[in-house]
């Protein structure tokens, strides 16, 4: 039976990014404008949180230790112990529109990011790949709002959202190398009622779209078509990962910022959801190699 709760009532201006980690069994969360990284239990127990200095789109865990974080102006490393974060490089300097965003690690342990515009409007926007020894390449451009990186389950395509053009392309991966070739249209959210937020793949090969200003789950077959919404309570849900023991809880965040009177109504925006019964499985999330 569908079971969905909230898993944490503290209120996230803009909850982002949630990541299951099989090693520690932990959910870890970002708010992007808090700034901070978060981590609890499969329960919501045993709450944690780590300041970090700038807006921050997106975080994986490393396996030494520790996490990355895509912040404002570029990739860093987070030392949970210190608090410290580090620098690794800038990817857009001198540019003061564009901030990283959504990213995930690929099955290398490769960690694919990339950037928006401020103000969303502008494809000021590039997705950014950070190699396990540092190095930084840019994948793609001319993007507006990136959202929802995500692999198959044998890691040869890569979705990825352009959430103000509304799409979800695909791309050809190369697992050996982390290039991308061969853009083309997944999907489009054109005649559905939101955009596409944050998203994932499960161990089927379906890829789970967070419609967000919309608040459902939308699962897409691996050619693009819908095959299942499911609603939330409330619109202003924006990332999704799957977790828990056996993969089959989708913890989903969403944001508290305000975005026009009818979401000042939604008591619960803000919160870290937990949706239980819906039968299907996620896939682990790597750690990133460097």
């Amino acid at each position: 039976m569908l079971k969905i709760e909230v898993l944490i009532e503290d209120k996230d201006r803009l909850g982002e990014g949630p990541l299951w980690d099989v090693e520690e069994q932990r959910l870890y969360w970002i708010d992007s404008y808090g700034p901070a990284v978060h981590s609890c239990d499969a329960q919501g127990r045993d709450v944690k949180h780590w300041s970090v200095p700038e807006p921050i789109g997106s975080m994986a865990l490393r396996k030494e230790g520790g996490a990355v974080v895509s912040l404002r102006s570029g990739f860093h490393f987070l030392d949970f112990a210190s608090g410290e974060v580090t620098r690794i490089n800038e990817t857009q300097p001198g540019e003061l529109r564009p901030r990283l965003n959504d990213g995930k690690v690929d099955r290398q342990g490769r960690f694919v990011a990339g950037s928006m515009d401020y103000e969303e409007r502008d494809g000021v926007g590039k997705l950014f790949r950070l190699d396990p020894d540092l190095s930084l390449h840019t994948l793609d451009t001319d993007i507006i709002c990136s959202n929802g990186p995500c692999w198959s389950p044998d890691g040869k395509t890569f979705y990825f959202a352009d959430t103000s053009r509304n799409v979800i392309y695909a791309y050809d991966y190369d697992t050996d190398t982390g290039d991308v070739r061969s853009r083309r249209i997944f999907t489009t959210f054109d005649k559905l009622r939101g955009y596409p937020d944050g998203a994932t793949v499960d161990a089927e090969g379906y890829v789970w779209s967070v419609e967000v200003y919309s608040g459902r789950l939308i699962r897409f077959d691996p050619e693009g078509v819908v095959d299942r919404i499911v609603g939330l309570p409330v619109q202003s849900t924006t990332s999704m990962i799957f977790g828990g023991p056996d993969l089959d809880i989708v913890y989903v965040t969403s944001m508290a910022r305000p975005m026009g009177n009818e979401y000042h109504r939604e008591r619960e925006a803000g919160c870290l959801f937990a949706i239980h019964g819906l039968g299907v499985r996620g896939l682990p999330e790597p750690r990133f190699a460097g």
